[in-house]
């Protein structure tokens, strides 16, 4: 049986990018062994807590976990994009990344109002990409059920920006 722990060290660290000072964590080995990248599925299905309608990811490491997991509990996917990527109307929210500025944007027509959706990214930092998809499912009508992370950097405090909602990381990185 596999570990968290052996999830963890999976993933590489690669220092300084996409800038000098960050730490990047590189997924791309974790997606490579089918075992853990499964087992990693299978965790947070298990974590969902209610109904769901739909899993939102943003983009772009966030469409791996998040399509994966909409199809193991058999609701829809709803993906957030970069700005300039959505062909129909949409809403927009801008915010704050740990090393510049971002927009992201949703189809304002993917949730149905009072929908139960679920948030997935690859990884917490800052909490910004977060809470500005949060803005975008609630200005849609949307109720979150509970926002999901491979892998937390709690040193960055994003866990703050998300209060009020259920968070569930697998993994954390001091």
């Amino acid at each position: 049986m596999l570990k968290l722990d052996r999830i963890k060290e999976t993933i590489r660290t690669i220092p300084d990018f996409p800038k000098k000072g960050i730490l990047f964590r590189d997924i791309t080995p974790l997606l490579l062994d089918r075992r853990k990248f499964k087992y990693c599925i299978d965790r947070f299905a298990q974590a969902v807590k209610g109904k769901i309608d739909y899993v939102v990811s943003i983009e772009s490491r966030g469409f791996i976990f998040g399509s994966a997991l909409a199809y193991k509990l058999g609701v829809g996917f709803i993906p957030i994009r970069k700005e300039g990527k959505l062909p129909f109307r949409k809403h927009s929210a801008a915010y704050d990344l740990e090393y510049g500025q971002a927009v992201i944007e949703i189809h304002a027509d993917a949730i149905q109002a009072k929908s139960r959706v679920l948030i997935i990214d690859d990884v917490l930092a800052t909490g910004g990409t977060a809470a500005a998809a949060i803005k975008l499912i609630k200005k849609s009508g949307g109720v979150i059920a509970g926002v999901y992370f491979l892998a937390e950097l709690p040193a960055l405090g994003g866990r703050k920006r998300l209060k009020g909602y259920p968070v569930h990381s697998l993994i954390a990185y001091s």
